[in-house]
């Protein structure tokens, strides 16, 4: 089988690494992420990642989330990650729970 390119690692590696944290320990993303809940867990069903022409990384999530006792909702993220120093960081970050209202 052949080997990921490299953008495919180094995006697979950020998003493992991001919602291990943001499920485990939220504080060590910084303030951005007051948020409301006390309790949340993602399951990743899909993700996507491709280069950009200014050599960034744009990564696409989609899955599923539990946060406290709501029911389960689906959700979709983006990531812009740019090599800043020898260090991989998000830059852009895009989030959208999949809720749609038919009535």
């Amino acid at each position: 089988m052949a080997e990921q390119p490299l953008w495919e690692q180094i995006g697979s590696s950020f998003v493992q690494h991001y919602y291990q944290m943001f499920d485990s320990d939220r504080s060590q993303l910084g303030s951005i992420y007051s948020l409301p809940f006390t309790k949340i867990a993602h399951s990743i069903t899909a993700q996507d990642h491709q280069p950009t022409p200014d050599n960034c990384i744009l990564s696409m999530v989609v899955g599923q989330l539990k946060a406290d006792e709501d029911p389960i909702m689906g959700f979709h993220q983006s990531f812009i990650l740019k090599n800043i120093n020898d260090a991989w960081v998000c830059t852009n970050d895009m989030f959208r729970l999949a809720i749609h209202n038919f009535g």
